[in-house]
């Protein structure tokens, strides 16, 4: 089951039976299955509010990914994804918001298989991930 909601803006442009297309076949292309995701979109305060507060961080970011379980086979996990920080990136890198906010969504789930960003090298694989995923895009998503 995927999963989309708005906490506290509106809804972001998403054809969302395309998106869980989508998500499902590059979920498959890992040999992973998807058991529950929860996309839930927000603003840049909400997302600093809730990362100040549940990981002591203080600073803003596109994604924060919590895993709902321990599997390795069925990937389950929320998003809180803040559209305002992806607005700013596309501006900021020059690209399309509808791309950027691709990214993020594959990002996300990218963290769930097992890759991550805290390294100059791990970063740079999980780019290569996200583009592989952003090829698997059908253009009316």
């Amino acid at each position: 089951m995927i999963k989309f909601e708005s906490i506290d803006i509106g809804f972001p442009p998403l054809n969302q039976r395309l998106a869980k297309e989508w998500i499902e076949e590059f979920v498959a292309s890992y040999g992973k299955k998807i058991g529950e995701l929860y996309y839930l979109f927000c603003s840049d305060e909400y997302l600093l509010d809730f990362n100040q507060k549940r990981m002591n961080h203080d600073f803003y970011t596109d994604i924060v990914t919590f895993p709902l379980n321990d599997c390795v086979e069925y990937l389950s996990g929320e998003f809180y994804i803040s559209v305002d920080r992806i607005k700013d990136n596309a501006e900021q890198m020059n690209k399309p918001f509808r791309d950027e906010f691709h990214r993020v969504l594959a990002h996300g789930v990218l963290h769930l298989i097992g890759f991550d960003d805290k390294t100059d090298a791990a970063a740079a694989e999980m780019r290569e991930q996200e583009e592989k995923c952003l090829k698997m895009r059908r253009n009316e998503l």
